[in-house]
């Protein structure tokens, strides 16, 4: 059932792609209720398939490299679908269904069969810090789509063509707003969940620190994302901004997508 329900919601992240891209590529108008509908049922799959294997375990289904990828894709979308609920934002489906696809699709390549938890896992630690970091890495996410758009817009204002097509992206200062509030918001999440990360190394291990890939990683896109926080308080706003946001992001998307590869604790089984 977990597969049938992730295929059912890749299904419904292309086609909402395709519903957000279509009015931008093309002169064709579809109805704005459309992208978010479709953006809803992939939603709505993809968080049936992970209960479903969440039962399967009897735990909460994130702790390797499936799990913690197909967890991400879901909780961008429910984030996307949330700000869009509050917000004129229905574009930022036009990323983030993407993401949403190209995670799902990874979600599959990473597959493993249910197994039985290791017991270094088998902490109240686990849930707690996985679920701060995903969900920080989530928001981020909302801020690299926004900042996306942004450049696209800056871009094709200052040419001058194609104004009326690219007229449909929200304002250059709505994108520049959400992309500081998903990182007033991300930045103490990622905080939360290595602070949490380093609580359960010392308990399961007796040290909270190792030197090892990841957490340099870790540690890297923490300094990065304080950075950018720090001078977005301190006035940055616009294209410089937009293009940070993008390289922090980058940066956070290697480490977490790297980590099956890299050598240390967290490969393998610590997605």
């Amino acid at each position: 059932m977990e597969i049938v329900l992730l295929k059912i919601a890749l299904l419904f992240y292309l086609l909402s792609t395709g519903a957000f891209l279509l009015p931008l590529l093309s002169r064709r108008v579809v109805p704005g209720v459309v992208g978010p509908g479709l953006l809803l049922a992939a939603f709505l799959s993809h968080a049936g398939a992970i209960a479903v294997r969440s039962l399967a375990v009897g735990y909460i289904a994130v702790t390797n490299s499936h799990e913690a990828v197909s967890f991400f894709a879901c909780l961008i979308a429910g984030l996307c679908l949330l700000v869009q609920m509050r917000t004129s934002l229905t574009l930022l489906g036009a990323v983030v269904s993407p993401i949403g696809f190209i995670m799902t699709l990874g979600a599959f390549v990473f597959y493993t069969q249910v197994r039985e938890l290791p017991p270094v896992l088998q902490s109240a630690w686990m849930p707690i810090h996985v679920t701060f970091a995903l969900l920080g890495n989530a928001v981020f996410g909302l801020a690299f789509s926004a900042s996306l758009l942004y450049l696209v817009q800056e871009k094709q204002l200052k040419s001058k063509k194609g104004r009326s097509l690219f007229l449909r992206l929200p304002s250059l200062e709505t994108l520049d707003e959400l992309n500081y509030r998903s990182l007033s918001w991300g930045f103490p999440l990622l905080t939360l969940g290595i602070l949490t990360g380093a609580a359960w190394a010392e308990y399961a291990w007796g040290q909270f620190w190792v030197w090892e890939p990841r957490l340099l990683l870790s540690v890297l896109t923490w300094v990065l994302y304080a950075f950018l926080l720090h001078y977005r308080t301190a006035g940055w706003r616009g294209r410089r901004a937009a293009a940070l946001t993008i390289v922090c992001f980058a940066v956070l998307f290697i480490s977490f997508l790297g980590v099956r590869f890299l050598p240390g604790r967290h490969g393998g089984q610590f997605g």
